[in-house]
Order: structure tokens, then sequence, then C-alpha cells
């Protein structure tokens, strides 16, 4: 009879094994269980893939907005107001809301319409006018005109309207304000062609055109006393043209610092108003997009940084005061041209909620760009010509007045101007900036803070961060995954290699706490040596090997084969701290005491504490144990005979495991560096918290940066919902999702070819 351990003892008999019996309801069971568990795992991946496409979709639908087309709807004609108009240019105007327009008459008046019918109100005269005419009007700051009349003064009109709410029902009246005129020809004899004011608080400036080529400053300046109420002192004085040219327009700043005159030759004349005793002429600039053509209009966009040029052959331009090269004298620069209207413009209205203009010529052709962006957006047509023009104050509307005071208004819809293909990847020439730039900066401190959305700046550094890490990581995983496969003994692999995967279980912001509190300034004390550690190994370890060639055999034969591990890390440690030591010497005898002076004096490099060295460090550890698995995992799928094959023909282990398993295991060492890749490219963390967070484009090795995903974490919390920025960071989430996917395609793709290259080792 058998044993229980299945041995047959001498002289037993020999027991037939029982038959191995499977009834067919358990056949039937399994098999019903291998299909539920098919249709399971199936209906998952299904699940998966909808999951992904239903994350592109959202994400595609918050970006689709940015890049619809502009459109503009004609609401409704008022009619004429059958009196003479004021000089063209500003002499309509329209409240917030849309619903009262106001328009300033030849003789003086205010008429106001109504744009949604059920009201009227009554004209208003300009006080103290007497038998004068208004010659031109102008406006500067918020509802606020200036006047000009034919004996020689300046009416100052600040627009204010009432907004009540009463059942429900929303009324706006029109208030206007009259300020004391003010006189700048004492003779009352010539009339104020063209007249440009600011009230900075330095005192009120005010600029007319009183003959073809005279011009009178009148300036208020504040004066404050120790003791005692502060006093106002006016002065009054002429400006010299230079030339015969005949001026056309003329716009002051609002901070009363640069005038800008237009002339008949198709010339701005620049004047420093800086200081008001003594103005003076920096430059005479042609800006006409014809030699010769007459500046027919002038504008500032908000801010009133930007200047806008209109001229007599249609051209539209914008223009800024930039340094010049090599930080020299600030010059008029042009920055943009727009689309021609081919006939003189006549009219410039600047949007009051970001850097859109209007512009229109004297056919009724009208026209919407967008300073930043250099675009021309929408193309209306008004019937009767354009005498005036009138941007809505939320930039939702456009007034154009005809000629004999018809309006005509659109209703126009475009929520994201600031956003084209330019402005989001490439250069663009920014108010303050000296040449074009890729900048990211979403939001400012003022009202006219000009927004700038470039993605490049944002992609490079994702690219930046990831390139340091892959730098740092991938030697080391591939190199420590090839030592633990090949020649780690396996009683120490058995400890080594959870010890690695552990540290995949690590939280990225821990990591990046650590990086940014710790690694960050002790990284910081010791570059020259961190620099210097790569060689300083290599040679302690060649140094090692020597010393251990010359032991003798019974000596070496007594380690076991595998531990070397064991013996190395002694002088690891040994040759980091020799790097270091070196590293102070270093900086202490060639360095003049301080490295990152000598880097700013000798290559013109700054050193940021949390920089993308930093980085590199911090992302390479969290990436290190995700490749070295899968290598590792690669390597010992290599079957076992093809290492036999190679030692048998007398190759070494070490020529085996690179001329052989390393082949082999390509396909999968590939797709690890890929793995790491999409890892380090989707880092947040880290990258937020080991870096300055600085949105530039700068290889240099010591400086900061910020990541796609790390601005989308930043910025997301504080975007406003459907707003432009809103929209830009899941625009940056959908470029993100696009780099992974081509990323994991072409890794696929060579994966498969190397797959298919060394299958028949």
């Amino acid at each position: 009879m058998a044993t229980r351990t299945g041995v047959l003892g001498p002289g037993e008999p020999r027991v037939p094994a029982r038959a191995f019996a499977v009834t067919r309801a358990r056949t039937a069971r399994r098999l019903l269980l291998d299909r539920l568990s098919r249709r399971v795992v199936a209906l998952g991946g299904i699940l998966i893939i909808a999951s992904i496409l239903a994350i592109l979709v959202v994400i595609a639908l918050e970006v689709y907005p940015l890049f619809r087309a502009p459109t503009a709807t004609l609401v409704r004609e008022h009619p004429p107001a059958g009196v003479a108009l004021a000089a063209p240019g500003d002499s309509v105007a329209v409240d917030e809301y849309r619903e009262v327009a106001f328009q300033i008459t030849a003789a003086g008046q205010l008429r106001f319409t109504a744009l949604r019918p059920g009201r009227a109100f009554p004209d208003v005269p300009v006080p103290e006018l007497g038998d004068a005419k208004v010659t031109s009007v102008t406006s500067y700051g918020k509802g606020q005109h200036a006047l000009g009349t034919s004996d020689g003064r300046v009416v100052p009109l600040t627009m204010n309207f009432n907004v009540e709410f009463k059942d429900g029902r929303r009324t706006v009246t029109p208030e206007p304000v009259f300020g004391k005129p003010l006189t700048l020809d004492p003779e009352g004899k010539r009339p104020l062609r063209a007249v440009a004011s600011a009230t900075p608080a330095a005192g009120a400036v005010t600029v007319a055109v009183v003959g073809p080529t005279e011009l009178l400053l009148h300036s208020v300046v504040e004066k404050k006393a120790l003791i005692g109420e502060s006093r106002k002192e006016e002065s009054l004085q002429p400006l010299a043209m230079p030339g015969d040219s005949k001026v056309t327009t003329l716009r002051l700043d609002g901070r009363a610092e640069d005038l800008f005159v237009g002339t008949s030759r198709g010339e701005i004349i620049h004047y420093d108003l800086r200081d008001r005793a003594a103005p003076r002429r920096v430059e005479t600039v042609e800006v006409a997009s014809r030699a010769g053509m007459p500046v027919s209009a002038l504008g500032f966009l908000i801010g009133d940084r930007t200047l806008v040029i209109g001229d007599a052959a249609g051209g539209v331009s914008t223009w800024q005061v930039v340094p010049g090269p090599g930080g020299g004298q600030p010059r008029l620069t042009r920055i943009n041209q727009f689309a021609s209207h081919g006939r003189p413009v006549v009219a410039i209205a600047a949007s009051a909620r970001d850097k859109g203009f209007a512009t229109a010529d004297e056919s009724g052709a009208v026209r919407l760009h967008y300073g930043t962006s250099g675009a021309t957006l929408l193309a209306l047509k008004a019937a009767g010509g354009v005498h005036a023009l009138a941007f809505a104050p939320k930039a939702d509307g456009v007034l154009a007045q005809s000629p004999g005071g018809a309006i005509s208004e659109w209703q126009v819809d475009n929520p994201h101007p600031e956003v084209t293909l330019k402005t989001l990847f490439g250069k663009v020439w920014y108010e303050g900036y000296s040449r074009p730039e890729y900048v990211w900066q979403s939001t400012g401190g003022t009202d006219d803070f000009e927004a700038k959305f470039s993605l490049t700046p944002l992609i490079y550094g994702t690219l930046k961060g990831t390139f340091y890490a892959l730098l740092f990581a991938v030697p080391l995983a591939i190199l420590a995954a090839a030592y633990v496969s090949e020649f780690m003994h396996p009683d120490v692999k058995t400890y080594v290699k959870p010890a690695v995967e552990i540290m995949a279980a690590l939280p990225s912001v821990v990591l990046g706490f650590l990086a940014g509190l710790w690694l960050a300034p002790m990284v910081e004390r010791i570059v020259p040596g961190l620099f210097l550690l790569p060689l300083v190994e290599m040679l302690a370890i060649v140094g090692a090997l020597m010393a251990w060639r010359t032991l003798p055999l019974a000596a070496r034969r007594a380690l076991r084969p595998g531990t070397e591990v064991f013996l190395l890390i002694p002088v690891v440690i040994l040759g980091a701290w020799i790097a270091f030591v070196l590293g102070g010497l270093v900086e202490a005898r060639l360095l003049g005491g301080d490295y990152r002076g000598w880097l700013l004096s000798a290559l013109g490099l700054t050193y940021d504490q949390r920089n993308s060295l930093v980085v590199g460090v911090a992302m390479g550890f969290a990436v290190i144990p995700l490749i070295f698995t899968i290598t590792e995992d690669s390597l010992a799928n290599v079957p076992q005979h093809l290492r036999a094959g190679s030692l048998a023909l007398g190759a070494t282990r070490w020529q085996t495991a690179v001329r052989v398993v390393l082949p082999t295991a390509s396909p999968g060492i590939f797709s690890a560096v890929m793995i790491g890749f999409g890892r380090a490219v989707g880092e947040t963390m880290i990258v937020l918290m080991a870096t300055g967070n600085t949105p530039v484009m700068d290889a240099n090795i010591f400086s900061g940066f910020r990541a796609l995903s790390a601005n989308i974490a930043v910025e997301l919390p504080e975007a406003p919902e459907t707003g432009t920025l809103f929209r830009v960071l899941f625009l940056a989430a959908f470029l993100l999702f696009c780099l992974t996917f081509v990323v994991n395609t072409l890794a696929e793709v060579v994966r498969l070819k190397l797959r298919r290259r060394y299958r028949y080792l």
C-alpha cells in the first residue's frame, strides 16, 4: 500500500491513481465564469475609453468658444437728429447698458436718443455758450469730455448716467455736469479746431489748436504749502511747431506726459510735457501708410500706452513709445498694421474693457480691431457715412453716427478677442516691452492690464523640466535595473527591488515639499561639487576596481559573486565627500569665492534657488522607480536560453548583458522611458513647489520655469468661470492630453518595431 507521502515501500503493490472526475455542471459553471470574466474585462476597458473620450469632449467644449468667430448684429438704425453736429471724432457716446446715447451739436446742445423704445429726453444746452458754437469735441477719462468753442474757450463736461431699479425694471437717466469754461484765447477770436485734455493728480492740462500751425498749452499746477491751503498756478503758453506742416488732429495721454500731434504731411510730432514749464519736442515720425497722406484721426487704447493712428489713405496702425536698441532714447515705434479702409479714417473709438478698438471711414465702413493681436475682427457698414463713433463701455456694442445725426447700433458678441493662434503660440509686442516676446501673465493690478496668454513658455517649461528629470533618472534607472537583473545576487535582489518599488509610493507633494524646503537650499551650497560629482565618482570606482584587481585571487574569491555592491557603497560615499570638498576648493580658488557671482559675470547666468537642477533631482527621484521596475521586468523576461547560449560561446556576463539581453529587452526598456516621460510631463506638485514657478523661456539649468500642469493648478481656482483665462487653462489641459497621446502613440509604434526586430533572438 502506498504511503501518505506517495512513495512505495519495498514489496508494496502499486495502486493505480484514481481518475479525476469533472462533472458536466462544473464545466458549465467554469465556462459561464469565463464568459462573465471576459465581458466584465471588456466592459471595464470600454468604460475607461469612454471616460477618457468624455473628458476630452468636456475639454473641447470649453476650449471651442475661444476660437469662435466674433459676430455683430445690427440692432436698429435711429433717425437723424436734423441738426448740424459738432466736429467729427468723439461727438457721440452711450451708457454702459446701451439704453441712452447722446450727441453734441454744433449749436451747443446735448441731444439724447433713447436706444430702447418708450422713453424720450429733452435737449440740454451747454451753459454760458452765448452765440459761440461747438467746434471740436474730445473725450478723455471715464465719461469726461472737453468741448472746444468758436470763441476760444473749453467747456468741461462729465456725463453721468443714473441707474435705478424699480419694480424689476432698470431705468437709466442721463445727468450731464458742466464745469467752468476755460479761456484759451483771451481775445475770443480764434476757434479751437481741436482739443486734447487730461486731468492727472498733478493738475489739469489742455492743449488746443487755434490755427493751422498754432498750438496753445494751458496747464494747472497745484502747489502744496506746509501751512495753510494749497494754491493753484495756471499757465498758458504756445507750443512751437516745426516747419510748415498743418495740424490735423492731436491726442494727450491721461497722465499728461506725452502729446501727439498729427500733421497734414503724415507725421506725428511727439512732445514731452513732464515739465509743464518747459515742454519739449522729442521727435517727428513718419506714420502714414502712404507717404505724404495726412493723419486724419488719433486715439488711445485703454491705459493710454498705445496710440492708434488713422490716415487719409485709410491706413490704421498702433504705435508705442518704447526704448531704443540697447536701452537708448525711447522712440515712437509702430507695433501693428491693420487692414486698410481704403478711404480716409474719420473716427477711432477704444474699448473701456480691453485693448479692442473700432475705426470708421467717411464711406461708412466700420471695423473692429484688437491691439494686442494686431487682428481685424469684424467689418461693418453704416448707411450714410460715419461722422463719429462710440464703443459701448462693456465692449458689447458699437454706435456709428452719420453726418446727419442718424445712429446705427450694433450688438457685438466677442467674449475672447485677446485669443488668437498668434497670441497663444507666437511672439507678441506687448505694451511696455522693447520687442516682441513670449509672455504668460494672466492678471494684473489695474483695469487697463493687457492680458498675456502665450502658452509657449509653459510648453517650454514642461519640456525643460521633463528633460532634466529624465537626464537624471534614465541612466540611473536603466543601469540599476541591468545590474540588479544580471549581476546582483538573488538573495540581495529580494530586498533591493521591493525597496525601490516602495519609492514609487511616496506622494509627489512630499517630494515637492522636501525639494523646496530642504533640497533647494542644500543644492545651492554645493553646486560646484555637484558638477564635479560624476567625474570624481567615476575615478573613485575605477580606482577601487584597480585596487580590487591587485588583491590575491583567494581574497577575491572570498566575496560571493553579486554582492560587490556592498564594497562599492563606501567608495561612492567617499567619492561624494571628495567631490564636495573639491567643489569648495574650486569655488574659493577659481571662482572668486562666489560661484553665483562668477556665473553672472562670466556666463551671464543668474542662479535661482528653486531651479531646474533641483526639479531634475526631485522629479527624477519620483520617476526612477517607475523606469527601474519596468526595465527590470523586461530584462528578467528575456529567455534564459539566450543567456546560456551566449555564455556557452565564450562571452562574458557583461558582453551577454550588453549585446544580447539589452537588445532583446529594448522594447520594454523603451516603454519604460516613455512611461517615465509621461509621468514627468504630468507632474504637478514637485514642479509647483520646487521651482520659482516663473513662466520664462531660458535654457539655463539654474533658472526656474512654469509647467502646464503647475499653471493649471495655480490659476484655475481663481479663474472666472467661462472667462478667457478659464478657457485658456482648459486649452493647456488639452495640450497636455495631446502631448501624452502623441508620445504614447510614438512609443507604441517604436516598441512594436523593436519587438519585430528582436523577436527571433
